[in-house]
């Protein structure tokens, strides 16, 4: 193809700053893949009580580092834990009511460790979507007879116990967790039964594969439909790594309970993501990740350790253009005086509040790529770059670089169907101060042209 004078003099001027040729991309308007249900975080296990207790300043400029669209990462998602515990405040039936139909005695402090006070937070900010699960049932329902160190639920295929079958009351324990949350002003969207079931630990756990849980998922489903929370979603599996999901998922879809079934959701410990799973149309999420092990740090990019901002941009980027997923919940939002390892994307020492490389990792996505956003098809790759492009609700398009090579990179992406007037971007790397910086976009014949710095993240969002 013979170049233009311009094309040739604006080539020349790319690579004299150290940039690759433009690639031309293109993303189809009209052809659209999976619905984006949100970004997220969670607080359990007295983390959300930790986060309340802080001083009112620190306290608001931590919501607003997970929640402000504007000055933080705008996310949409909660995830709370359903506890299992034999004290009130960790469990609304922390004692056995003495056999499996026998009438139980709830009881409901109205903060569940700070959980209520957290998702009412986040939903003053707009969020929407809050996803209950539940790491085991109490220890009175199991076969081990305790909420740790495994154990399945009594009546499940191939597990009875001489108590009797408790699944009925599980799912009862369940919806009436529900409506409690309900009665605070706060709708459960989407619940689950079971938290890493192919993982056995000291802490509230609960096994099970496929086949076992799909014994347990119509009791739970009915009985939600029967205590008038038929918008409830169902959600599993929550299995430790994407590999045994994918095991799992199989083994619930060939027990026949897709139909009662909203969400399938897996976590990445185990193993990554590294494809599709089949799920036959349900929208899969993970619905937790985190860095367990390192030191807490807020470094953009070093040298690729599982700290730092770029990794999870690539870990996100490769979720949703891999994965096809419609959701990524990143484990703990803020943690106070727990400085020894990477689990939360906010840091505070109850007075400073610091957000990690990893918060504006996410933040690239969920600030602009909002509830209900669809993921377009597209054609065109750039060397070292996953991008993705999606159409908001407002018809807006979203486009997301994750450019995780040494070399920067310039696009130039045109909308099949969609010819913006107006053009922004934002862009995050080691140059932008732990925060996010305007990055330039210019518009010619209808595509939007940007450039893709070395080791960052740009989102460029494209109007009409």
């Amino acid at each position: 193809m013979r170049l233009t004078s311009f094309q040739h003099a604006a080539n020349v001027a790319l690579f004299a700053a150290g940039v690759s040729c433009q690639s031309s991309l293109t993303a189809s308007y009209s052809n659209t893949l999976q619905t984006i249900t949100g970004f997220g975080v969670s607080q359990a296990f007295g983390r959300a009580q930790e986060f309340y207790n802080m001083s009112p300043t620190p306290r608001q400029k931590g919501l607003d580092y997970l929640f402000n669209t504007t000055t933080g990462a705008g996310l949409t998602i909660v995830r709370n834990r359903v506890g299992s515990g034999t004290v009130a405040s960790d469990s609304i039936l922390p004692t056995s009511p003495g056999c499996p139909t026998c009438q139980p005695s709830y009881s409901w402090d109205g903060v569940d460790r700070g959980q209520v006070w957290f998702s009412k937070a986040a939903q003053s900010y707009g969020v929407k979507t809050f996803y209950a699960d539940a790491w085991s049932a109490p220890g009175f329902m199991k076969t081990n007879g305790v909420e740790t160190n495994g154990g399945y639920l009594c009546g499940v295929t191939g597990h009875t116990c001489s108590s009797g079958d408790w699944r009925q009351a599980f799912a009862n324990m369940l919806a009436q967790y529900v409506k409690y949350y309900q009665q605070e002003g706060i709708a459960i969207t989407h619940l689950g039964f079971l938290n890493e079931p192919d993982y056995t630990t000291s802490y509230s756990s609960m096994q099970s594969n496929g086949k076992e849980a799909a014994s347990f998922i119509p009791t739970l489903r009915n009985t939600l439909n029967n205590n008038g929370l038929s918008s409830v979603q169902l959600a599993c599996c929550d299995a430790m790594g994407w590999s045994s999901q994918r095991t799992i998922t199989t083994d619930l879809l060939s027990s026949g309970v897709q139909g009662q079934l909203g969400v399938i959701t897996s976590h990445t410990y185990g193993s990554d993501v590294d494809g599709t799973i089949n799920t036959n149309g349900l929208p899969i999420w993970v619905t937790e990740a985190a860095d367990l092990n390192s030191a807490w740090c807020t470094t953009w990019y070093s040298n690729g350790g599982l700290c730092e901002g770029l990794t999870w941009a690539k870990r996100i980027a490769t979720g949703i253009v891999t994965g096809n997923l419609s959701a990524y919940i990143y484990w703990q939002g803020v943690e106070v005086n727990q400085f020894q390892a990477s689990s939360y994307l906010v840091a505070s020492d109850g007075t400073n509040v610091t957000p990690s490389g990893r918060l504006w990792a996410f933040a690239m996505w969920s600030r602009y790529v909002r509830p209900g956003a669809l993921r377009l098809s597209t054609t065109g790759a750039i060397t070292n770059v996953i991008w993705a492009a999606l159409r908001n609700t407002d018809g807006s398009v979203v486009a997301v670089f994750t450019n995780t090579g040494g070399s920067a990179q310039s696009a130039s992406l045109k909308i099949d169907g969609y010819t913006p007037n107006r053009a922004s971007g934002w862009v995050v790397n080691n140059n932008t101060g732990n925060n996010i910086a305007s990055q330039s976009v210019s518009l010619s014949g209808g595509a939007a042209v940007v450039s893709i710095p070395a080791y960052s993240v740009v989102t460029v969002v494209l109007n009409q």
